[in-house]
């Protein structure tokens, strides 16, 4: 099913967690509302996204979407009456071309090449947000 048409019934879910589905923010509004016709009262849902405000990686991720806003994002999520918290996550490959595949798949062409140069040995630190909201 598609965020906006979840095939469950009204107030039947007690948590929904979605991962890397709404960093755009902006736009998001009917996921959202699904979300708060499933969620039951005094359920939760949490969303971990990309954090592309903070760090190399969000910087690439910028240059490569140069329409996103993270302070937009930011706001957004804050009228809709969410909190978040930032985590650092890192990714750890055991092969540099692995390293070097997932940023060819993340990144627009010349900014994945930049990324690789910016990116010594086989870790990359990945910063996330954590988003939860109490119904």
């Amino acid at each position: 099913a598609t965020a906006q048409a979840l095939p469950l019934p009204d107030a039947s879910v007690d948590v929904a967690v979605a991962r890397w589905a709404y960093f755009f923010g902006p736009g998001c509004e009917p996921g959202l509302a699904e979300l708060s016709r499933v969620v039951r009262r005094g359920g939760a849902a949490f969303v971990i996204d990309l954090d592309a405000g903070r760090g190399a990686f969000g910087r690439w991720f910028s240059q490569t979407v140069p329409t996103h806003s993270a302070r937009s994002v930011e706001e957004f999520w804050s009228r809709q009456g969410w909190q978040s918290r930032p985590l650092d996550l890192r990714m750890s490959f055991e092969r540099r071309a692995d390293l070097e595949a997932v940023l060819r798949i993340e990144f627009a062409p010349a900014i994945a090449d930049r990324a690789i140069a910016e990116t010594p040995g086989l870790e990359l630190a990945y910063p996330n947000v954590l988003r939860w909201k109490l119904f």
